[in-house]
């Protein structure tokens, strides 16, 4: 205590201590705080000092609660000086990320759409993605990794197989497989060549054989057998061809019939016609006309006959709607689709050489093509004057063949059961190019650049599938059995699909073949990518390898295509189709035409793998109902006289584009992160497609199920046609079965409408 009482004693200025002492508020002395400073204490006048204790410990005391005033009052303005530093900071870094703000930082809307220019993804943003995917892709390894094709079931094709799993496995995606069919393919005779002659009237002698100058052309699915007859020249073999000869007085029936390449349908098309109007067999060359045929010229040579498959339909013919797995057995059964005459491609030599020797009527307008030495006459007779025939003979073999179709996948980060599928056939009759070469070749490199991207930051929300498809030639035998093998799943599943068949005959013109649902997303892609050529937007045609995916399995489906623009390419499923040709035609620019083309793919293909919500134009199919609606105005009265009513498609029109524009609105007021109601929302858009295959026919019967797309009674297209008989030819009109598909087309739109507009207590029915 008497040490502590010493220190208590002694006078401030042996201590170390600050002291608080307080002077005027007025004084010249006074800080801005009201006079009150701290300093080390030294010994002042007796009148600067107020009446207080002199001990510096008892000062401190005294003052401490003035102390904790002052410093509250400096943590307050440093608070907040930090406060709104971080404030400006953060402003100025979201001004520089922000889609949707104005000049001055406010929200504003924007006119596009949700998708992938709103989304970053690992921190990256569109342009960034777009950019890794130019920098990634290489013209040099397109050209690089073109092969020359085979036929499927060759020893050939099956290596081809083997090192294109190779190829996909190198670039360690998350998932390589193969999977395999057995199917049906039908091949030339090794034994017994396909033939033609020139009989006598009988059609026992043989007067003269003419022959076919290119033997291992042939149409895959031909009938087997021999036809003899007179020779009828049917131009194009259309439907309109042959209703034109029906009304020149010209039969067809039991004749061999002279078919030209073109004309806007398919051969199986050509010979389904020839069929319903009475033909025996038929003969398909290629005119000059219509294929160049000037070697020096880039043209087809003469004696070069073109091959295509005749089924009219896709996939393996004797198990129509279901799959060719080697582990399942089936009743024997076949396609509706199959055609029941022989049909032969021959040249254009061979074709002069008939065609020369016809005597009849002359062909009307419009039909006379560019063969040499021929006079366009329709036959069915012979100059000669003796009554001498064609007869033609058909001896293809059916094999059971094993077919293999590659896969490599990349998962999806978010939503990895819905893929975005691209996929390329194989195989070829001959070198294959164009055919197979080319698509196969950009499919790889699109394999290539998106496995690089996601090991550089990009991370796509739903899955990537790369598909090299077997047995293509033959009807995309291999596309379509996996397909049916999965088509219950896939609806659910498959966002689109890209075909890359065919994709480069040229660098004038791009085509796009597409689902309607898929138009708007290619043209808004097509102002991101530099093209120098013409763009037209197409349906969907029966050969294309998107086909099947639409019409048959409801996927939105696309096949993009770059033509010439005053010359077809003549070599399309000929031992000509090489890459040397296809060079000279681009002029040396096949890797940058290829690359051209794999950029827009892959740009669609980010949109969709990228965006929270589906790029797909669900309101499209309205205006399809629209026009029919329109078209069903014109013949109201016709209508009304039979006791007909268009009401119900009216109504079910109106119910479609109301649920149609109703999601929509309800996607644009809708919280994007909300991954629920994402989710619900894609689903109701991924199946529009697939709500419009006809659940009132038999897929065994009638596949290609899409009112709009497919093929049958069931369509819209037969609806129309149907329809027109009113005025054209009402004693064909048949009433009956025009309720039965009105009725059909009706609730197929009704449903879709109602499956649109998502649970059943948001759909309007009033009776």
């Amino acid at each position: 205590m008497d040490t502590l009482r010493k220190l208590l004693q002694q006078p401030s200025s042996h201590t170390s201590c600050f002291v608080y002492r307080r002077r005027p508020l007025g004084g010249s002395e006074g800080n801005e705080m009201g006079g009150t400073e701290m300093k080390p204490d030294q010994p002042e006048p007796d009148e600067d000092l107020e009446a207080e204790p002199n001990s510096d410990i008892t000062a401190l005391v005294v003052q401490q609660p003035q102390h904790r005033r002052k410093t509250v009052i400096y943590l307050f303005l440093c608070s907040l000086l930090i406060f709104t530093t971080a404030f400006l900071l953060g402003y100025v870094a979201f001004r520089g990320s922000c889609h949707y703000c104005g000049e001055v930082g406010e929200m504003v809307p924007v006119e596009d759409k949700p998708g992938i220019d709103h989304y970053p993804t690992a921190g990256m943003y569109p342009g960034e993605l777009r950019d890794m995917l130019k920098k990634y892709l290489q013209d040099e390894k397109i050209e690089a990794t073109i092969r020359t094709t085979h036929p499927s079931g060759s020893s050939e094709g099956t290596a081809l197989a083997a090192e294109i799993l190779e190829m996909f496995k190198d670039l360690h995606m998350d998932h390589t497989w193969t999977d395999s069919h057995y199917a049906t393919l039908q091949f030339p005779s090794r034994t017994q060549r396909n033939s033609l002659w020139i009989v006598d009237a009988e059609g026992e002698e043989m007067l003269e054989e003419i022959p076919l100058e290119d033997p291992d052309s042939y149409c895959a699915y031909s009938a087997i057998g021999t036809a003899t007859g007179g020779l009828v020249y049917v131009n194009y073999g259309r439907q309109e061809d042959f209703d034109w000869l029906r009304s020149a007085g010209v039969s067809v029936i039991g004749c061999v019939v002279m078919m030209r390449v073109g004309g806007g349908v398919s051969y199986a098309e050509k010979v389904l016609f020839a069929q319903k109007a009475g033909a025996g067999g038929a003969l398909i060359y290629p005119d000059p006309a219509d294929i160049p045929q000037d070697p020096r010229r880039l043209g087809l040579n003469s004696y070069t006959a073109i091959s295509e498959h005749v089924h009219l339909g896709s996939g393996d013919p004797f198990t129509p709607g279901f799959p060719s797995f080697n582990h399942t057995q089936f009743p024997p059964t076949q396609s509706s689709g199959l055609p029941v005459i022989p049909v032969q491609p021959i040249s254009a030599n061979v074709a002069s050489k008939l065609l020369s020797q016809l005597s009849g009527l002359a062909c009307p307008r419009g039909w006379q093509g560019r063969l040499p030495y021929v006079r366009c006459v329709l036959g069915p007779g012979f100059s000669s004057g003796d009554g001498r025939k064609v007869r033609m003979g058909v001896y293809n073999i059916m094999k059971p063949t094993l077919l293999n179709n590659i896969f490599s996948s990349l998962e999806g980060r978010i939503e990895p059961d819905q893929y975005i599928i691209m996929g390329a056939q194989r195989d070829a009759w001959g070198p294959g190019a164009v055919k197979s070469g080319v698509g196969t070749a950009v499919l790889l490199e699109l394999a290539r650049t998106f496995s690089h991207m996601v090991k550089n930051g990009f991370f796509p929300r739903r899955s990537l599938l790369f598909v090299s498809w077997d047995a293509g030639d033959f009807g995309n035998v291999g596309a379509t059995e996996w397909l049916e093998g999965y088509l219950s799943m896939l609806h659910l599943k498959a966002v689109a699909y890209f075909s890359l068949d065919q994709a480069v005959m040229g660098d004038d013109n791009l085509s796009a073949f597409t689902s309607p649902l898929l138009a708007d997303l290619v043209e808004s892609t097509i102002k991101l990518v530099t093209l120098n050529t013409h763009r037209h937007i197409k349906s969907l045609y029966l050969n294309s390898g998107a086909y099947s995916f639409t019409a048959f399995g409801g996927v939105p489906a696309m096949e993009l295509r770059f033509t010439e623009e005053s010359r077809v390419y003549p070599f399309i499923n000929t031992p000509l189709d090489t890459i040397g040709r296809l060079q000279e035609v681009l002029g040396g620019r096949l890797g940058v035409v290829g690359r051209s083309l794999a950029e827009l793919v892959g740009l669609m293909v980010l949109r969709l793998a990228h965006d929270h919500i589906l790029p797909l134009q669900i309101t499209s199919y309205s205006q399809s109902a629209l026009h029919f609606s329109t078209q069903l105005n014109k013949y109201s009265a016709e209508l009304q006289a039979r006791g007909l009513s268009p009401q119900w498609v009216f109504s079910a029109r109106g119910d479609y584009s109301r649920a149609a524009k109703t999601l929509k609105e309800d996607i644009l007021n809708s919280d994007i992160q909300d991954e629920t109601m994402i989710r619900i929302y894609n689903t109701r858009i991924m199946r529009v497609e697939y709500y419009f295959l006809s659940q009132y026919v038999s897929v065994v019967e009638t596949p290609f199920r899409h009112v709009l797309h497919g093929r049958g009674e069931h369509t819209l297209s037969a609806l129309s046609e149907h329809l027109s008989l009113l005025t054209s030819d009402p004693r064909s009109f048949n009433e009956a079965r025009f309720r039965r598909q009105l009725a059909l087309f009706t609730w197929t739109l009704q449903g879709a409408a109602n499956a649109l507009s998502g649970d059943v207590w948001n759909i309007d029915n009033v009776f």
